[in-house]
């Protein structure tokens, strides 16, 4: 039982990890984004980071 609830508890961790910000992966998903639903702090990141 304990053994199932740690690897429950282990796969949920890991697939709630988003990729870095500024990482190529990062600015993948961020273009696959609808421009409307980016927060300020995204476009900023995105401008500075993935177009310069």
């Amino acid at each position: 039982m304990k053994k199932t609830i740690g690897i429950i508890l282990a796969l949920s961790l890991l697939s709630g990890c988003a990729p870095e910000i500024g990482s190529k992966e990062w600015c993948a998903s961020i273009k696959e984004k609808p421009k409307a639903d980016w927060t300020i702090k995204e476009g900023k990141e995105f401008a500075s980071n993935c177009i310069f």
